[in-house]
């Protein structure tokens, strides 16, 4: 597994966001009723495909084992194997709910999620943004009518191709998705420009 900010995405500030590191969400392994204690399992991230990073995990009673290799700018691989202890939380209609303990030294803030560098922890430790905290409007339109094409089925399309009407979908609902599409695809081409108007003043006085 790399450092920090492995496979991080450009952004235009470059300032790193939670979707530029890998992540560990207690929630999803709960739900795959991998916290009991005994399991032992592999986790991987992939990205268009190809496998970019994986740990191996080992769950014991209120812990959780991380064991991967890392390495930041290059260096050498350093073998990491540590405890992540878990929190229990009791929920109102019955059962328990499970968080992390940030393992990160002087941390221990109760997350659902760690992301990984060196050490996978919280979001605080890293001082990581949402993405939503960082893109601009332009980028934001364009999440938008995104989020549709993949509802649609779409995502895997090259950019600019639309698909048919998905099986089992009304006609009236369709009709309304791509209209938004359309809307926030030109809404993004509008921002789009007036960004770089801004930031490189290409109009002039």
């Amino acid at each position: 597994m790399g450092g920090s900010g492995s496979g991080r995405r450009w952004h235009w500030d470059a300032v790193a966001t939670t979707d530029s590191m890998y992540s560990l969400d207690v929630r999803r392994l709960s739900r795959k009723g991998l916290l009991a204690p005994g399991n032992r399992f592999g986790w991987h991230w992939s990205r268009g495909g190809e496998r970019i990073g994986e740990i191996q995990i080992e769950a014991q009673a209120g812990s959780i084992i991380l064991k991967y290799r890392s390495r930041s700018g290059g260096g050498d691989w350093e073998s990491m194997n540590y405890p992540v202890r878990l929190i229990s939380q009791p929920c109102n209609l019955g059962g328990e709910r499970q968080w992390f303990a940030c393992p990160a030294r002087g941390c221990g803030r109760r997350v659902a999620l760690l992301y990984g560098g060196r050490i996978f922890a919280c979001r605080h430790c890293y001082r990581l943004a949402y993405p939503s905290q960082r893109e601009q409007s332009f980028q934001r339109y364009q999440r938008r009518a995104n989020a549709i094409k993949t509802r649609l089925g779409w995502d895997s399309l090259p950019w600019g191709d639309w698909g048919p009407k998905p099986k089992g979908m009304h006609q009236s609902t369709f009709d309304r998705l791509t209209a938004e599409i359309e809307h926030f695809e030109a809404a993004s081409d509008v921002a789009f420009v007036g960004y770089f108007q801004t930031r490189f003043d290409l109009l002039g006085d």
